[in-house]
Parts: structure tokens; C-alpha cells; sequence
């Protein structure tokens, strides 16, 4: 086990984090509630979480800036001025959308989150106190605080990876279920009561089944955004709320009213023979 997992490991078991993180995360959850405000930091109109694609800005303008100090010269302060400049503005919107996501953590995933979110607002202040430094005529400390600020910035970075990449956190759990193409029974229609949610099986896919003012509607049981239970969640106005962090899709086709999801459900058509209900991927 090499160092960096190793440390990894060991913050993911350091419970004193808790302390902080829970009502952190908490405060921070009651602040994105509101619906539009949930949407735009989950990416819910984009298709895809928006932090991930945020975090190319400030990374990219900071690395560069680096460069530029390091081999640049004279010709090229200017120019990295402005790059350390664009880092800080475009980080401000990067952390919202990160804190938005790390909201929905729990237990390990969250105290990683938590020493992530520190790395990056230490790299932020360096990199704030490089912009000054530079404009005060200090250059030299200003190119120093820039390079610590790029040090903290790689621990960050390499957090958000294991989060992503080897946690999992915010990636569609519903990538991998193989839906049947073909019509397939899953239940009779009988033992489906009006307004019950249903979990059936299709194949290897797990199904929610609805039957919503007579209406017979599928979709994916396992939520897109963090794999929660769909059939253990809620009905209302034609759509399923999550149990777990309130995304909300409509029982029609699958798409988002509500974030922090940003991938639609996946939905199935339905039909009902010879008293049984069948249904196949949409897809």
C-alpha cells in the first residue's frame, strides 16, 4: 500500500473529524435546499455534477501561473498576475458546488471531503496572499506563496480523485445495470395497488413499479445520485422522491424536478398481457 492511500485510509477512520464535519455538512445542506439553488450547484440542466468540470478553471489558471513564474521572466509577470487572478475568482463558484456535493456525504467519504475542503481553502488564502504580495511589489514572496499554494492544491486535487474515482461519490449508479431490451414480466398486475411503490426484478435490473392514478410507470429503483432505494421513498405530484437526499424524478420518463441528482433516471416502457405487467429499457 503505497503512502498517499495509506494516509487516505487513515483519515477516513479518524472519527474526531465528525465533530466538525457532521454539523458543517449539516449547515451547509440547509442552505442549498431551495430548489433552484439545489439544481444549479448539482448540475441537475447539465447532465453531469457541475464540480468536476469546475475545478479545471482554478487548477488549470494556477498551474499555469506557475509555469510562467518559474520560466517565464520579466515578460511573463503580468500574464501570470492575471492567471493567479482568474484561479481565485473561479474558485469561489468551484467550492459552492463542492460543498453542494460533499453535503450528501456520510461517515468516511464525508471526512475525506471535509480535509479536501480544507486543502483547497488553504490553496485559495496562498494564492489570495500571492495576488497581493505581487501587487505590493514583493514578487519574489508572491512567487513563493504561489508555490505553496500549488503544493496544497495537489493534495486537494488528489483527494477529489479518491473520492470520485475510487469512492464513487456523485458518479451514476445507474451506469452499469444491464435493462432488458426486450419485454419482460415482472409482476402480475393485480398485486400492484394504486399509488404502491413496487420493487421487482427485470433481469439483473432492479425496477421500481408505480401504479400512479391508474397510471403503470417504471424506472430504475436505484437512484442515479447516490444509489438509494427509490421504492422506499415518496410520492407527489407524479413523482418519486429519493429517501435519501430528496431527488426528485417524475414517474413519466425519469427526468429531474428536483437535484442533487444530475442524471435522469433511467425509464422503461410498460405494458400489461395477458394480466401480467412487462416492461423494457427505453434506452
Amino acid at each position: 500500500m503505497g503512502f498517499a492511500h495509506a494516509l487516505v485510509r487513515r483519515i477516513e477512520r479518524f472519527t474526531a473529524l465528525d465533530k466538525v464535519a457532521k454539523p458543517a455538512a449539516g449547515l451547509v445542506g440547509n442552505a442549498v435546499q431551495p430548489r433552484a439553488v439545489r439544481n444549479l450547484l448539482s448540475g441537475t440542466n447539465l447532465g453531469h455534477p457541475a464540480h468536476p468540470m469546475l475545478t479545471d478553471l482554478p487548477i488549470g489558471a494556477w498551474s499555469m501561473s506557475v509555469v510562467l513564474d518559474i520560466v517565464g521572466g520579466a515578460r511573463a509577470e503580468r500574464a501570470a498576475d492575471l492567471l493567479v487572478g482568474a484561479g481565485i475568482l473561479s474558485a469561489v463558484p468551484t467550492a459552492a458546488t463542492g460543498l453542494n456535493d460533499w453535503s450528501d456525504t456520510i461517515g468516511g467519504e464525508r471526512r475525506i471531503g471535509a480535509v479536501h475542503a480544507g486543502a483547497n481553502v488553504a490553496a485559495l488564502s496562498l494564492y489570495v496572499a500571492s495576488l497581493l504580495a505581487r501587487r505590493s511589489g514583493a514578487r519574489g514572496a508572491g512567487k513563493v506563496l504561489g508555490l505553496a499554494g500549488f503544493g496544497v492544491l495537489v493534495v486537494g486535487a488528489y483527494l477529489g480523485g479518491h473520492l470520485s474515482f475510487a469512492k464513487g461519490v456523485n458518479v451514476n449508479h445507474t451506469f452499469l445495470e444491464h435493462r432488458p431490451q426486450e419485454w419482460t414480466t415482472v409482476l402480475a398486475e393485480a398485486e400492484l395497488a394504486e399509488g404502491q411503490l413496487r420493487r421487482v426484478s427485470a433481469g439483473e435490473a432492479s425496477v421500481l413499479l408505480v401504479r400512479n392514478e391508474g397510471q403503470i410507470s417504471a424506472l430504475a429503483n436505484t437512484c442515479s445520485h447516490a444509489g438509494g432505494p427509490l421504492d422506499e421513498g415518496e410520492l407527489a405530484d407524479g413523482c418519486v422522491i429519493c429517501p435519501w437526499h430528496g431527488s426528485t424524478f417524475r414517474l413519466s420518463d425519469g427526468s429531474i424536478v428536483r437535484g442533487p441528482a444530475s442524471v435522469p433516471q433511467p425509464a422503461y416502457q410498460t405494458r400489461v398481457r395477458d394480466g401480467k405487467i412487462e416492461v423494457r429499457s427505453l434506452d
